[in-house]
């Protein structure tokens, strides 16, 4: 026998977006897990989990992930944080491991979950659904992501010059998430194919410091890892409420 392990979308980093199941979840859970970088420092998952719990925070365990490129160091870490979650599990614990956005999508926790069945391979697995990046921006910023029969492609920056091309001439909609350091090469793309007019571009959303501007007045300026970029069709920043 073992406990449930359970991954909670928390959203992109505004507290008030968890939602209710999400929330129960967390409560419930007998061990509620949070990732953390190699700095230490709260990350955006665990500032929601404690602005929810409060006293209860003291159930919040923090898993440590490195964001190097050191894949050894990677590794390790993945294992480290198997061998605690499992140790919860088998105690038969019920584990909520909170990611931003939905774990479902780019989440560190289908790569927890990996690395748990290698140690409990018989672990209940569930997920919360939780509210993206891209539905936050959509709505501080007034932009309709799609209508009628319109398509949306989502993609990371890193996908490349190639792909973001191909997307940001077949799509209506192109969303890109993470890596807003290569922003330059998004702007570039955007530029050459007569879209940067239509991007719509945010970071840090719903905490101190988030941002939202128009995609050309990015030009000569530098994104954050975790910034979202928006392209719909119809000029001015993208299509309207």
């Amino acid at each position: 026998m073992s406990g449930k392990l359970v991954g909670v979308g928390v959203g992109p980093g505004d507290p008030e977006l968890l939602t209710l199941k999400g929330l129960r979840a967390l409560r419930e859970a007998g061990e509620v897990f949070v990732p953390v970088g190699d700095t230490g420092e709260i990350g955006r998952a665990e500032a929601v989990v404690r602005a929810h719990l409060g006293e209860d925070a003291v159930r919040v365990r923090r898993l440590l992930f490195a964001l190097s490129d050191d894949a050894e160091a990677r590794a390790r870490n993945w294992t480290n944080a198997a061998r605690e979650v499992a140790e919860a599990l088998r105690q038969d614990t019920n584990c909520a491991f909170a990611t931003i956005g939905d774990p479902n999508l780019y989440s560190t926790f289908t790569y927890l979950t990996r690395a748990v069945r290698d140690v409990v391979p018989e672990v209940e697995v569930d997920t919360v659904p939780g509210i993206m990046a891209m539905q936050d921006l959509a709505s501080r910023s007034g932009t309709v992501l799609a209508v009628g029969d319109e398509r949306l492609v989502l993609l990371p920056f890193t996908a490349g010059r190639n792909v973001l091309r191909s997307a940001l001439d077949g799509f209506e909609t192109v969303v890109c998430y993470k890596g807003g350091g290569r922003l330059d090469e998004v702007l570039e793309v955007a530029s050459e194919t007569g879209r940067l007019e239509d991007g719509t571009y945010g970071s840090w959303l719903g905490m101190e410091g988030g941002e939202i501007f128009r995609l050309p007045e990015m030009l000569g300026r530098e994104g954050t890892y975790l910034s979202t970029v928006i392209f719909t069709r119809d000029g001015e920043g993208g299509r309207r409420v």
